[in-house]
């Protein structure tokens, strides 16, 4: 059955004054599809989406939504006060089964009092409601809500709290919740993944991959992109260009259509030239009407533009000192804080030796303590137990997630001179390399975006000469291009690099160990984040968690490709499975709980024809538990045969 569209754009264009975001961007968006908008930091991606979603106006062009269609919008920053609590402000994504709630309880006061013909009216409009609640999801409002908040790191203890008095992060995590509950038929995501951890993340992936609506998604996070979307939308020089793929199938359709057309433009600049050479070669001698229709056909030629191409940062750059074998050594550690006699741990690990040339990441939840495991290590926080010591001619260098380092005010020049010695013109060049160029270094550091902030702390770190780099979340706010050139700096790097970061895709580009917290403890693996989770589910027995995503050989969407019958993908699809009846179980569990109670409630008032249709459906919810179950035993049982099969073989 072909899909429909659900949303159109034609012909977009917007300006801001004399500059020109974009233009002639045109797409559509079919029902059930999942696409990523890709481009680097001000290429106007969150701009377009605030332009679909109706909060901004275009310059030219339009906007069109299927007739009926549901949208719901998650801008970047989510900036709302409530006196709600969690649990209510999410439940605010039920508002038409809420308000048919609402209303069914007025009904059944006002029949009370009633009779004849008004109470048949009353039971009527009674019954219309009462299906519109089930249809919204009403039945199911708590448990819906509790699912996708705790998926989304709440507590239950959190809940209860007011709106108001959350973190930004965690007020856009509960912006991100009313999103998905709402189940739209068209979600818009400007940078979801934002103050996520990866436990956040895996769950997120999980529920967008099975989500049964459309979705446009921003996000610099590759991983997560790779994992759920089918569809890349590239904006690039005011110019969209639509990619049949995910993530990684579409660099390398992107490096195919960029290299098909340098060579179009080299093959007609050639041709150019030698038409050219022949026109003032024989303009005034006897083939001079050749030359001259050469010069009309010339003249009336298509002249094909240059293929643009993002300037990138230029990090490549070495420590002035190399360090000896052993660069950090530490006893075993207890770091937190202390608050006068009262201490509060937040990590404990062993022993921990960093050589040259290791390349350590430090993973685990937010607020596990990995920032401040990192200051305890730089010595910004004492540890509360144990000791750290640095090697023979270790110079290290801390790069700050808040971006402490960076002075309240000034420029980048006046910074960067403050910083280390230099001549003015020598600070202007190092300054271009990360992308500062003319005025842009005389800016107020007040003005300055939070990836042109990242790019002059890394800047001003780099220019040190450090030979262990202490970096806390490195990526933020910086776009894909930047996070692919920081990657192949920090590959290559001719020191020792520590770092804490929630992308997955960076840590398994660069990382050669991996130190997790996950309980208050830290445990270490070696290799990068794939190999890492890989050891970890084989010390577990449960499934691994799957490498980054290889291109597919074609475009589908996810739900498409068939299941593989061997290896790691099948134990993840059958953990998956496994999880989802689960889910299913607890749904029908709530379902008949309630159902239990509307029972009673029909017995008390003797309503007979009601109670008779709830037993039916206590029937059949029962009858559909029981195949939940038996559909995770069986899952379950495939499971535990998985080990005893690999090791058959």
């Amino acid at each position: 059955m072909p899909s429909s569209t659900i949303l159109t754009v034609h012909d977009l264009a917007k300006a801001f004054g004399p500059d020109e975001i974009f233009r002639d961007v045109s797409f559509q968006v079919a029902d059930r599809e999942h696409v990523a908008l890709v481009g680097v930091n001000g290429a106007g991606k969150s701009t377009l989406l605030r332009i679909v979603a109706g909060i901004d106006a275009p310059s030219q062009g339009e906007v069109s939504i299927a007739r009926g269609a549901r949208m719901a919008v998650l801008a970047q920053e989510a900036r709302f006060d409530s006196d709600r609590t969690v649990r209510q402000e999410a439940h605010r994504a039920f508002a038409e089964a809420l308000h048919a709630l609402e209303r069914m309880r007025e009904l059944e006061t006002a029949m009370q009092g009633a009779s004849g013909a008004e109470i048949d009216d009353l039971f009527q409009e009674y019954e219309r409601l009462s299906l519109h609640f089930e249809v919204s999801g009403g039945f199911d409002v708590e448990h819906r809500s509790e699912e996708v908040l705790f998926g989304l790191g709440f507590s239950p203890g959190q809940l209860d709290e007011p709106v108001r008095t959350l973190s930004g992060g965690q007020k856009t995590r509960v912006a991100l919740a009313k999103a998905l509950l709402a189940e739209p038929d068209l979600l818009l995501l400007d940078e979801p993944t934002n103050h996520l951890d990866l436990g956040m993340l895996e769950w997120l992936e999980g529920f967008l991959r099975s989500w049964s609506g459309a979705f446009l998604v921003v996000s610099h996070d590759r991983y997560f992109l790779d994992r759920v979307t089918n569809r890349t939308l590239d904006l690039s020089f005011g110019r969209l260009e639509d990619y049949p793929a995910a993530y990684a199938r579409y660099l390398e359709l992107r490096e195919e259509r960029m290299a098909r057309r340098r060579l179009e433009y080299e093959e007609q600049q050639d041709q150019i030239a030698r038409t050219e050479e022949f026109i003032r070669r024989y303009k005034a001698g006897q083939r001079s009407r050749e030359a001259r229709g050469r010069q009309t056909r010339l003249d009336r030629l298509e002249r094909l533009e240059r293929p643009q191409e993002h300037t990138a940062l230029n990090l490549r750059v070495n420590p002035t000192l190399r360090s000896g074998r052993d660069v950090l050594t530490a006893s075993p550690l207890r770091a937190g804080y202390q608050n006068g006699a009262r201490e509060t741990t937040l990590v404990s690990t062993p022993e921990l030796r960093v050589e040259r040339g290791d390349r350590v990441a430090i993973i685990g939840k937010n607020g596990s303590g990995k920032s401040t495991l990192l200051k305890s290590i730089v010595g910004q926080l004492p540890p509360l137990k144990g000791r750290v010591g640095f090697g023979v001619n270790v110079k290290p260098a801390y790069y700050a997630q808040g971006h402490e380092s960076l002075p309240a005010d000034g420029t980048p020049l006046s910074i960067l001179l403050g910083s280390q010695p230099m001549g003015d013109e020598a600070a202007r060049n190092y300054l271009a390399r990360f992308l500062f160029r003319g005025d842009e270094v005389l800016r107020s550091i007040s003005a300055l975006s939070g990836g042109e902030r990242s790019r002059l702390a890394l800047a001003c770190l780099l220019v040190e000469g450090a030979n262990l780099l202490i970096l806390d979340e490195p990526t933020n706010h910086l776009d894909i291009q930047s996070r692919e050139t920081l990657e192949e700096m920090l590959s290559s790097y001719d020191g020792t690099v520590v770092f804490v970061s929630h992308d997955r895709f960076f840590i398994d580009r660069v990382a050669t160990r991996v130190w997790e917290i996950e309980d208050g403890s830290l445990k270490q693996y070696l290799g990068n984040y794939s190999d890492a989770m890989r050891h970890k589910a084989r010390q577990s027995g449960a499934a691994a968690a799957p490498a980054p995503p290889k291109p597919p050989v074609a475009a589908r969407p996810p739900e498409a490709i068939p299941p593989r019958r061997s290896g790691p993908e099948s134990e993840s699809r059958l953990q998956k499975r496994l999880h989802a009846a689960e889910r299913e179980i607890s749904k029908l569990e709530s379902r008949l709980n309630e159902l239990s109670d509307a029972v009673a409630i029909a017995g008390i008032d003797g309503d007979h024809e009601r109670l008779a249709r709830l037993g039916q459906d206590y029937a059949e919810a029962e009858a559909s538990l029981d195949g939940a179950y038996a559909n995770w035993e069986e899952i379950n049982a495939q499971l535990e045969a998985m080990p005893l099969a690999a090791s058959a073989r």
